[in-house]
């Protein structure tokens, strides 16, 4: 998300660092170039204009102007700015309310409002420990109920059995009675959508609203409609109320103009953004976090949460040790480490978390370097567990085998071998030097490096030579 914005942005704060002050024409320039990359990442106009006349009018003053470092201080006025756009602050949902709190999910077809219904699920079971009732109220799309069924057992929720010849208020008033009745503390109505917002959608949504009073009335919005997500979510707030937007699909948005947009326009925060089809694709969205990614700054906060959620902190502390003596180390412990990385999401999201990491890998297409390692797994996954410990073993009948097996070359297996010895090499000579080195990790993280990353580093970052995976062509 943002790709595109951030790369606009980059090359702004590059030339303005060139200059050894600040003044009015160099700041116009700039002004023009940072309200350029905001259109075309498909912000609202008006908060292209109320952004840019802020931070213009903050560059001009004299704390920036008389700044030893005015290119920086710039830099540091847009990331106020972008956190004040986007509100500031992150809001979490209102729990603390009698039992069952209801919760709304209003939506569009097609904006994923089911599958984020199945993920709030998973993540108030998961973080808040609470007991979510899920209910569809979607009779007229078919399988939606069904759908609900199937991936809100998956999320380990409890899901009102419906049937599509009842009455959306009907179901809304039994889910009501069925969450009070079963213990639990809150109730997910996933409610159906149009293609577009019609009378009849947003009468049944507001009759449902008056029924069972909602604390919280969600829109679930796709990230990837740009200006078109705010137009949605004045629509539907001028007959509900709106508490919040979730955004989903923000890992195939390149642009972020809906969240840029919608606070500032609408008045509402979004509160969550949702990733990919996994029911863990869901996290709180954190304006000054987000603002940091989009300015090439990481997000080491956000980072280590989802390594704390999702790395086995015990296994990764064995492998820290294996690491340290090459012999231990085999790849059998680099494939597990692997799948430790995969557990936290795609590859590209946590090299945006990373400071610097982001500008590094510039011109990596990080779907080609996901397939790759996919390969290097398959291959690892072909050998069997002796071969894996003994990779020494590997004679060429024992090679043809596993590359037939992964749909790879022998080349490509011997390449993985070769470069996973000199790594091996390479942990010999970082044990020799001391622990300290290895698990030095990231400054401010308490020194001991990023769980799962090998000791600050991700897995096999040694199978890398030349910049290119394991095994595979340049």
């Amino acid at each position: 998300m943002f790709d595109s914005l951030s790369e606009r942005l980059e090359a702004v704060f590059k030339t303005l660092k060139g200059h050894g002050t600040l003044n009015e024409k160099n700041v116009r320039e700039a002004m023009r170039e940072v309200r350029l990359a905001l259109l075309e990442a498909d912000v609202h106009l008006d908060v292209v204009k109320a952004f840019v006349a802020r931070v213009r009018e903050k560059a001009m003053g004299q704390e920036v102007m008389s700044s030893l470092s005015p290119g920086q201080q710039m830099i540091h006025e847009v990331h106020k700015e972008l956190v004040h756009v986007m509100g500031g602050h992150n809001e979490q949902l209102q729990l603390a309310a009698q039992p069952p709190v209801v919760v709304m999910l209003v939506g569009l077809q097609g904006s994923g409002k089911t599958t984020t219904t199945a993920k709030l699920a998973k993540r108030l079971l998961e973080k808040e420990r609470r007991k979510p009732l899920l209910a569809s109220l979607d009779v007229y799309r078919p399988a939606a109920m069904d759908q609900l069924a199937t991936i809100g057992v998956a999320a380990g929720a409890k899901v009102l059995p419906t049937h599509p010849q009842e009455n959306p208020r009907d179901i809304a008033t039994r889910a009501v009675q069925a969450a009070r009745n079963g213990g639990h503390d809150v109730l997910l109505l996933d409610t159906a959508g149009r293609l577009h917002v019609d009378e009849n959608l947003m009468t049944e949504l507001v009759d449902v609203a008056a029924l069972v009073k909602p604390t919280e009335i969600l829109l679930v919005v796709d990230s990837m409609t740009g200006q078109d997500a705010v137009n949605v979510a004045r629509s539907f707030d001028a007959r509900l109320t709106l508490t919040g937007v979730i955004l989903t699909k923000t890992d195939g948005d390149a642009r972020g103009g809906a969240a840029l947009s919608i606070r500032h326009v609408t008045g509402k925060p979004i509160k969550f953004l949702g990733m990919g089809e996994t029911l863990d694709g869901l996290e709180p969205f954190h304006p000054d976090r987000v603002a940091s990614r989009i300015l090439g700054m990481g997000d080491i906060l956000s980072l280590v949460e989802n390594v704390m959620e999702k790395v086995d902190l015990k296994e990764t502390a064995k492998m820290q040790e294996k690491l340290l003596s090459s012999s231990a180390f085999t790849l059998e412990d680099f494939l597990a480490q692997m799948q430790q990385v995969k557990k936290m999401g795609p590859l590209g999201d946590l090299m945006s978390m990373i400071p610097g990491v982001k500008q590094a890998m510039k011109g990596r297409d990080m779907q080609v370097e996901e397939r790759h390692l996919k390969r290097v797994e398959a291959i690892i996954l072909s050998m069997t567990p002796l071969e894996r410990r003994k990779h020494q073993i590997l004679n060429a009948s024992r090679k043809r085998r596993i590359a037939m097996g992964s749909g790879t070359t022998v080349q490509e297996v011997n390449q993985l071998l070769k470069q996973f010895v000199q790594t091996q090499t390479l942990m010999k000579r970082f044990g020799k030097m001391g622990k300290s080195f290895l698990r030095g990790g990231i400054p401010g993280l308490g020194g001991g490096g990023i769980p799962g990353l090998g000791g600050g580093g991700f897995p096999g970052a040694g199978l890398f030579g030349g910049g290119k995976p394991p095994g595979m062509p340049s």
